[in-house]
C-alpha cells in the first residue's frame, strides 16, 4: 500500500519553511523503559514488536542541511547549515508524534528557538555530505561526538523489522507531524510540521555513534542502527511559533 502523506495545512504568514538537503533518519532500537524515564507524565513510547519476539522503542537522529530557511513574512535567508534532531516515537493524549530530546544547529539562528522559545537547541559544528549518484550512494555526518557513515543498500528491503508493512513504517518514521519538547522553564512545548510524503532510499551504516543517545543511556558505542532512510531533498513547513502543550492552536 502506498503511503500518501497528510493534507497540507494552509500556510500562515507567521509560519516558516525550508528546503532540506541530504536528509537522513538514523534509527536505533532501544529499551522502552529507558525512554520512559526520559518522558514527562502523560507520554509513553510507541512499542514495536520485532522478528526475534522482543518489544522495544525506537529513537532517531534526523540529520540534514537547511537551505533557504525563512519565516513566510520575510524573504528567504542565505542559510545553508547542518541540523540534527534527536527524537523518540511517542504518544500523548491519544496522538502519536515525536519527543525531541534536543537539536543541534550549525548557525547563529539557533538563538531564536533556544532563547526566545526555550527549546533544547544548541549550536554545534556540523558537516553533512552525500553522493547520491555513486554506486552505492553514500551519506556522511560529522558533528562533534555524532558521526555516521552509510552506504545505500543494493535493493530496498522487502520489510523493516518491527513494522507491519510499508505504510506503517512510512507513517511512523518519515511522517510524524507533531512534536513535543521540555521547555527550559519545565513545561512541555509543542509544534507541528508538514512535508510531502518522502520517497526514501535505504542505507546501512558502515559506522555510527551519537553521543546524545549514549549520554541519555539509550545506546552504547557498540549499538548498530536499526535502519537508515535517506532522501536527497525535501520541503518542510514549520508551524511556528511553538506553544504550550494543551493550549489551543493559534487561528
Amino acid at each position: 500500500m502506498t503511503f500518501n502523506g497528510t493534507s497540507r495545512p494552509r500556510p500562515r504568514w507567521y509560519h516558516a519553511e525550508t528546503e532540506l538537503d541530504d536528509f537522513a533518519i538514523v534509527s536505533y532500537r532501544v529499551p522502552s523503559d529507558a525512554v520512559v524515564r526520559l518522558l514527562p507524565a502523560g507520554f509513553a513510547p510507541v512499542e514495536f514488536t520485532f522478528a526475534d519476539g522482543g518489544t522495544a522503542a525506537l529513537v532517531s537522529a534526523v540529520a540534514f542541511r537547511d537551505r533557504d530557511f525563512h519565516f513566510r513574512f520575510c524573504p528567504p535567508l542565505a542559510i545553508n547549515c547542518g541540523q540534527i534532531n534527536y527524537r523518540a516515537y511517542v504518544t500523548a493524549g491519544g496522538r502519536a508524534g515525536v519527543w525531541f530530546f534536543g537539536t543541534s544547529l550549525d548557525h547563529p539562528l539557533v538563538a531564536v528557538p533556544e532563547r526566545l522559545w526555550g527549546m533544547p537547541w544548541h549550536r554545534t559544528p556540523i558537516e553533512i555530505a552525500a553522493d547520491w549518484d555513486a554506486t552505492p550512494a553514500t551519506w556522511r555526518l560529522s558533528a562533534g561526538d555524532a558521526r555516521c557513515e552509510a552506504a545505500e543498500l543494493a535493493a530496498p528491503p522487502s520489510w523493516i523489522d518491527g513494522f507491519t508493512g510499508e505504510s506503517h513504517w512510512m507513517s511512523m518514521l518519515t511522517h510524524p507531524t507533531v512534536g513535543w519538547y521540555r521547555h527550559r522553564d519545565g513545561h512541555t512545548g509543542t509544534y507541528s510540521v508538514w512535508h510531502p510524503p518522502m520517497r526514501p532510499r535505504h542505507f546501512a551504516a558502515v559506522s555510527a555513534r551519537f553521543g546524545v543517545f549514549e549520554r541519555l543511556g539509550l545506546t552504547t558505542p557498540e549499538s548498530v542502527p536499526h535502519s537508515i532512510l535517506a532522501q536527497r531533498r525535501l520541503h518542510f513547513d514549520i508551524h511556528t511559533p511553538p506553544r504550550r502543550f494543551g493550549a489551543r492552536p493559534r487561528a
